[in-house]
């Protein structure tokens, strides 16, 4: 509302790309971003929008200086938590702690507690203090049966600090439960349970050895667990079958005829249309035509 209205509706658009890009393309979102802080960098939601993005992209000392910028235009305390984990992605896990216990804490709302709680286990396994991640982590939020935007994730978090401790029985209970509260698919706890379990999911194509007729190829069926560990995708390329250049002429050697044989035969043949009357060869004129070549089939 600051800005007049043809670069309003200029930096509204870069910060749409910012939005639509931020997960799949971060870098794209960044290079938005700089277009927008170029043109406004004054307006709070544009530093915020460009920490964000910087954020995404692994550029943690800028994002936490476009965050602190954000924080001075607003008095707004909702950035806390991702400023100390700017912090942590910096190499500076104490400063994140650090920031964990100050009082500014006190005034996030319910969300923004589980998000510095989450930011405070990972300063504390980023120090090597896995007990201590894991106790950081046991809050009433994590107890609670209430499924939250944020409880898949503090469960999931939790169960990996577990199995990073060692403690596989306990990951997996957490584990499942994650997967039952994350309607969304925001985390792999699926994949992790499944590891746990010793489930392995494999998309094999199992290549047919018979032919469409049902013809024996002299080879036995084999199982989806007999298939190849690699599966195969696609056909198969001249060079996977030993000698053949064509793959899909693929022969018996009893069913290969000798290129003499071939020559053998074709001389039989002339020898005997030259033979019956009424036949022509190639290349021969008729006795009414007119001397032109005119081969028949």
């Amino acid at each position: 509302m600051s800005l007049p209205k043809g670069l309003a509706e200029e930096v509204s658009r870069n910060l749409v790309m910012v939005a639509r890009l931020i997960d799949e393309d971060p870098e794209g979102a960044y290079a938005y971003s700089r277009i927008a802080l170029r043109l406004a960098s004054r307006v709070a939601a544009v530093r915020e929008a460009a920490g964000f993005a910087a954020y995404a992209s692994q550029k943690y000392s800028e994002a936490l200086a476009e965050f602190r910028a954000a924080r001075r235009m607003t008095g707004n305390v909702d950035l806390w938590p991702v400023m100390a984990d700017c912090e942590r992605g910096m190499g500076r896990p104490e400063k994140a702690l650090d920031m964990a216990g100050a009082p500014d804490v006190q005034k996030l709302d319910k969300a923004g507690q589980v998000e510095m709680r989450l930011v405070a286990a990972g300063a504390r396994r980023d120090m090597g203090q896995l007990d201590a991640a894991i106790v950081t982590l046991q809050s009433p939020e994590l107890a609670s049966h209430s499924v939250q935007p944020w409880t898949a994730r503090l469960r999931y978090a939790y169960a990996d600090a577990l199995l990073a401790a060692g403690r596989e029985d306990e990951a997996r209970e957490w584990f499942a439960k994650a997967v039952e509260s994350d309607k969304d698919g925001s985390t792999d706890a699926s994949d992790r349970l499944a590891e746990l379990d010793g489930v392995e999911f494999v998309d094999a194509l199992v290549e047919d050895d018979e032919d469409e007729d049902g013809a024996d190829s002299g080879a036995e069926p084999r199982s989806v667990r007999e298939a190849d560990p690699a599966p195969r995708t696609g056909t198969l390329e001249a060079d996977e079958v030993d000698g053949v250049d064509d793959v899909d002429a693929i022969v018996d050697d009893e069913d290969i005829v000798d290129d003499e044989d071939i020559d053998d035969e074709d001389e039989r043949d002339d020898e005997e249309s030259a033979e019956r009357p009424g036949t022509r060869r190639a290349g021969e004129s008729g006795e009414e035509g007119d001397g032109e070549d005119t081969p028949r089939g």
